[in-house]
């Protein structure tokens, strides 16, 4: 493809490791992040769009090298680089090994680009840091950078289906006008929250009484102050009005006596006993009895079932015996076939049992423990008649009605009678939320009358029509209590359990699912603890003080495939992954309760009775009757949709597109799977071509999420350009040769950025689709259009030729190694076999005993593991040295030590079988995961290159590599 643009850095290089190690960190950050202001499914971390929208603005060094080389400063230090880069590639050709032996002979013009690209790579690195993302001097150093490569004039920048508001928010604090739009109503909400709204009112002072001093209030700190304000106005209203629905609870000696506020009420749902005898007794479904499983403060509940008065009452027992505990960790639960166990009869409750009783309203609910909070700790005390009685008397006057979805894999309650979205709420919770509710047009009004004192300003306009005086400003904070709300919902509800690891309340959303829990919490919004009304309205303050409003941005409802886009707009985007998330059926939970809060403000949005759900770009069988039909209906929306950007979007700049991966789709499938295939798919398409493809890391990977059957995977993010009106077909024998031409080097690029080698599939089809997706069509034999999951394969089956050539550039003893490891891993295996193998590399099984690499005894030869390995063991006084020997005393440093001044000891003394022992490392990583399938003897290797750049570094800097003020390498 005949460019007539200039490259930007994201289609050359990034540094891709520090924007995955900042990704991963900022998974960890809670107060202040934007993320906390409302839950939003599978959002991308906000470093990531950081550095990815840079990327896509900023010139790569490669577009302007005359330029360049006409700054005196900067060609002078190439110059005095120039020497030692020759040096280096000299040493690496004449090792000929690994990926560098074939590298071009560096000119002037490569280091003098090289040295840019570092300095660009410097701004990236200090920008996606999370301590930096408030800091001016950090953020104008790359909004100049991004200036300077856009002309002065900035481009706006589009997300058209924003999500979680992550793209258009970064977008805004990199000085670029913000603009996105979803067709989910809470997406929007969430954008305008923290994009369009704050942006209003910028810079003002807040309007509440009392205010102290203060000379100057930037961004959206006024706001925030508002929004703490009131919140806490609002509290105590709610207080005076079903605060006797919470009462405190009078502590025991042996928590020093007194009152104390409860944290949490914990119920268990009960059914009729299976058992005739006991018919008329409601019994508990208990998944745990466990209050604090923290060793040395064991606190559990103790059930006791009386035959006789066929009662069942209820202690807390602190300690006990390790059957005791073993018991109480498993509640009444029976194993998957029986479900539970009958705590009166001991007989099974199966789950057909447990449907019936909840599908017929025989399914109930009885508290079991109380936690209230205390200096020193938690206190966990025995149920109460009272505060059963205070909670059964709550009367809500209103409940969502909507119906939960059809969908089961995602929704679990329908199956036991829960079938609408009230139906996951107590009594008490609804009055609780109802009350917030109610409130918040109380509190609007206060807000208005003190903002026209304060501001001596008039009512004005509502915010939905643009107002900016009174009104709008008391719509706005008022925009935030509902957020708090609805936050509160995620942890006052029955789909929230005890976590008896860290004694806290899970919320409803572990993961994008909607489970059905058997011992649930109630939570105190009047508390300290989690999912207090304080809490709730703090994420929200806390979020609005961090926002760096540097560009005016704009968040609209819309319909992807029908988006309309300002002229000259840059797209980065997160669309929705295939099948993996049904945002719409999820978001309804929250929908009810913002709607009821915010439909006076902003009519439009808040119109309908659910989230719309017939457009929405999402696979999912349930909905559309078919797999078929449902990846059909898939294609041709997001073929719309992804059309609609490359038609209107400027031709100056590439567009990003993110997409993650579930981790179960890629064990089952690879990178060829039906998601990915089809998605891509809707990309080329839909006129793009692929030019480079980013693995990040932007997903926690903690156990909860992990566990869930659609739990996400490391996200790619898509580079794309135009394609040329006037592309050429091709035929399939074309294409692979020109994949055999052009991937080979481009994945040794790769190979020397350091791309861990987990990631290198995934890395490696932005090249091979570039060679794909840059022509109108690649001919199958038959004369059809080849599929991109066809492309797909191929592409990967080069890597694995590329991957499996290597091998042939390593001494006889390491290729003997891969061989036996590739057969037998590091198990035994005959000697006979070996000497074939060995016979065959012009070696003999002598020579690779010699080298320290196997054992044979017996008849028999395995390959010497890496802790049998001398732990004195250095290369310079090794006379047989092999890269293999190197690279497993490597890993074995850096297994033990990480990134040590020993490991880069070692690294520094391999020396110049560097990159043969890099080589060798993504080598055996391909071998233990595509071959072996063998995960815990892969990780070690992907590790080891992950670090390998810090490492690297980290040897450079060392002189006395023997200890003895020596420098010499010659072995």
């Amino acid at each position: 493809m005949a460019a007539q643009y200039k490259k930007k850095l994201i289609e050359v290089a990034i540094p891709l490791e520090a924007i995955n190690a900042a990704s991963a960190r900022e998974k960890s950050i809670r107060h202040g992040h934007p993320s906390t202001l409302h839950l939003w499914w599978a959002r991308r971390p906000l470093a990531a769009c950081r550095a990815v929208l840079f990327a896509q603005l900023v010139d790569d060094p490669s577009s302007r090298v005359d330029e360049l080389m006409a700054g005196p400063k900067l060609r002078a230090q190439a110059e005095a680089e120039l020497p030692a880069r020759l040096a280096a590639w000299e040493n690496s050709k004449a090792s000929a090994q690994g990926a560098a032996a074939n590298a071009p002979e560096p000119t002037l013009e490569d280091v003098v680009v090289e040295i840019e690209r570092k300095r660009l790579f410097a701004i990236i690195e200090d920008l996606v840091k999370w301590e930096n993302s408030t800091n001016e001097e950090v953020l104008e150093r790359a909004r100049a950078e991004i200036r300077r490569s856009c002309g002065g004039e900035l481009p706006p920048v589009y997300d058209p289906f924003s999500g979680g508001g992550s793209i258009p928010l970064e977008a805004q604090r990199l000085g670029l006008p913000a603009y996105g739009s979803d067709l989910n109503p809470v997406a929007v909400m969430i954008g305008k929250a923290m994009i369009e709204i704050p942006s209003k009112f910028k810079d003002m002072p807040p309007i509440h009484p009392g205010i102290k001093e203060r000379s100057f209030y930037r961004n959206a700190e006024g706001l925030a102050e508002d929004v703490k304000y009131y919140g806490e106005w609002m509290r105590e209203k709610a207080w005076e009005r079903i605060g006797h629905l919470y009462p405190q609870v009078d502590l025991p000696k042996e928590y020093g006596g007194g009152k104390a506020t409860v944290i949490a009420w914990i119920w268990a749902r009960t059914v009729p006993s299976p058992d005739p005898a006991f018919a008329n007794v409601q019994v508990p479904l208990i998944s745990s009895f466990m209050l604090s499983s923290k060793k040395g403060k064991e606190t559990w509940i103790e059930p006791i079932a009386d035959r006789g008065t066929k009662t069942i009452t209820y202690r807390v027992r602190r300690g006990g015996t390790k059957s005791e505990l073993e018991a109480a960790a498993l509640g009444t639960t029976a194993g998957k076939r029986q479900a539970f166990r009958c705590i009166m009869s001991d007989a099974a409750i199966p789950y057909d049992h447990i449907r019936s009783a909840g599908k017929t309203g025989k399914m109930g609910q009885e508290l079991i423990a109380i936690v209230a909070e205390r200096k020193g700790g938690r206190a966990y005390l025995a149920p109460s008649a009272d505060h059963k009685k205070a909670a059964l008397s709550a009367v809500p006057d209103w409940k969502p009605e909507t119906e939960l979805p059809e969908n089961p894999r995602d929704f679990k309650t329908p199956n036991y009678g829960l079938n609408t979205f009230g139906d996951l709420f107590t009594s008490r919770q609804l009055v609780a939320l109802n009350t917030f509710c109610d409130l918040i047009s109380e509190t609007r009004d206060q807000i208005k009358a003190d903002a026209v004192t304060a501001r001596r300003i008039g009512i004005g306009e509502p915010l939905a029509a643009g107002g900016s005086e009174a009104l709008a400003y008391a719509e706005a904070v008022s925009v935030f209590f509902a957020f708090g709300i609805s936050k509160m919902t995620d942890y006052h509800s029955t789909i929230t359990s005890w976590h008896h690891g860290r004694e806290i309340i899970r919320n409803a959303f572990g993961r994008q699912a909607l489970p059905m829990t058997w011992d649930f919490t109630e939570a105190n919004p009047f508390s300290h603890s989690t999912g207090n009304w304080g809490n709730c309205v703090e994420w929200g303050f806390k979020t609005l003080d961090q926002l760096q409003l540097a560009a005016p941005g704009r968040i609209v409802q819309q319909d992807a495939q029908s988006a309309s886009y300002p002229a000259g707009t840059v797209i980065s985007t997160d669309p929705p992954y295939y099948d993996n998330i049904g945002y719409a059926d999820l978001s309804d939970y929250f929908y009810a309760w913002m709607r009821r809060s915010l439909r006076n403000t902003y009519p439009e949005l808040f119109g309908v009775l659910a989230t719309p759900k017939f457009e929405e770009l999402v696979a999912t069988p349930y909905r559309h009757g078919t797999k078929e039909r449902a990846e059909a209906f898939f294609l041709e929306g997001m073929g719309k949709a992804i059309q609609g950007m490359s038609e209107q979007s400027s031709a100056e700049f590439p567009t990003a597109i993110y997409y993650a991966f579930k981790q179960s789709e890629i064990d089952q499938e690879g990178i060829s799977s039906t998601g990915w295939a089809t998605f891509l798919q809707a990309v080329v398409e839909a006129g793009y071509a692929v030019v480079g493809t980013w693995p990040m890391r932007t997903e926690m990977a903690n156990r909860m999420i992990a566990s869930g059957t659609n739990a996400l995977a490391n996200s790619v993010v898509l580079v794309c350009r135009k394609k040329e009106a006037f592309a050429d077909t091709i035929t399939r024998a074309e294409f692979i040769r020109a994949l055999k031409r052009e991937l080979p080097p481009a994945i040794a690029e790769l190979q020397a950025a350091n791309i861990a080698p987990a990631d290198m599939p995934q890395s490696a089809i932005g090249p091979g689709m570039g060679v794909f997706s840059r022509y109108n069509a690649v001919l199958e034999a038959d004369d059809s259009p080849m599929t991109v999951k066809t492309a797909l394969q191929l592409i990967n089956a080069e890597l694995d030729e590329f991957l499996g050539g290597i091998q042939g550039e390593f001494d006889a003893d390491t290729r003997f190694a891969i061989t036996w490891f590739e057969q037998n891993g590091m198990g035994k295996g005959d000697y006979g076999v070996a000497d074939n193998l060995a016979r065959a590399r012009g070696i003999a099984v002598e020579s690779v005993k010699h080298a320290g690499i196997v054992e044979s005894a017996a008849g028999k030869v395995r390959l010497l593991k890496r802790d049998e390995l001398d732990p004195d063991w250095a290369p310079e006084e090794d006379g047989h040295l092999t890269v293999w020997e190197c690279l497993q005393h490597l890993v074995r440093l850096h297994e033990k030590d990480g990134i040590t001044h020993d490991t880069a000891l070692l690294m520094r003394r391999i020396d110049d079988k560097a990159d043969a022992v890099k080589d060798l490392a993504y080598c055996l990583y391909d071998i233990c995961s595509n071959k072996r399938k063998d995960a815990k003897e892969a990780t070690p290797y992907n590790a080891l290159i992950a670090d390998w750049t810090e490492l690297t570094r980290e040897a450079a800097t060392i002189e006395d590599i023997r200890g003895d003020g020596q420098t010499s390498m010659s072995f």
